[in-house]
């Protein structure tokens, strides 16, 4: 009786692709420095960043990019007032750009109506009338353009805030679009119902 060999070799498996034999080749060490290098690099970003606080998180950097955004938007909003909101609304463009806008479904049209008188087929809407001089917070370009910005002091009562969805741009084009259905220097009154009034 026989024992069998335990010290014997495994057999290769019988398949060959494209003329390799399986099991057969060893990885090429260009192949095999790659991985051991990316693997010490691993280790370094590894320790560097989570043992010894080097490099930023993904809020800090997220942080940093809000703050860019904010301070742009600080920078454009500084150079917006009564003058250069007329003369925006002087401009066929910036008023073709912002009609678009305020005639866009969801927008102010559905609120103010298509001719800006708050009414539709006779109807009332939610909205007040923006075509007259009777203005219930403010009827000053800054003050209008303010207001679509930041919403009505009681929004469950007023218009919301509309820079978060259009930005400032397309706000002050859509004020820019109401302003020219106005003359410059027409007289403003506040309406009854104005608060602090």
């Amino acid at each position: 009786m026989s024992i069998p060999s335990h010290s014997k070799e495994p057999e290769l498996r019988a398949h060959v692709y494209d003329g390799i034999q399986e099991y057969d080749q060893k990885l090429p060490n260009w192949w095999l420095f790659t991985l051991y290098i990316m693997i010490v690099l691993f280790v370094i970003w590894w320790a560097g960043y989570y043992q010894f606080g080097m490099g930023r998180t993904d809020g800090e950097v997220l942080d940093a990019v809000v703050s860019q955004i904010d301070k742009a938007r600080e920078k454009e909003l500084e150079s917006i007032d009564d003058a250069k909101l007329w003369s925006m609304s002087k401009d066929p463009e910036v008023v073709a750009a912002g009609k678009a806008t305020f005639m866009t479904p969801g927008m102010c049209v559905t609120c103010h109506g298509p001719d800006l008188t708050g009414t539709l087929g006779g109807a009332k809407l939610p909205g007040l009338p923006l075509n007259d001089t009777e203005w219930k917070h403010g009827g000053k370009p800054v003050e209008i353009f303010k207001l679509v910005r930041k919403g009505a002091p009681d929004v469950t009562k007023g218009m919301p805030a509309w820079e978060p969805a259009l930005g400032v741009k397309r706000v002050a084009e859509a004020v820019a679009f109401v302003l020219s259905l106005h003359k410059e220097g027409e007289p403003v009154t506040l309406a009854a119902d104005a608060p602090g009034r």
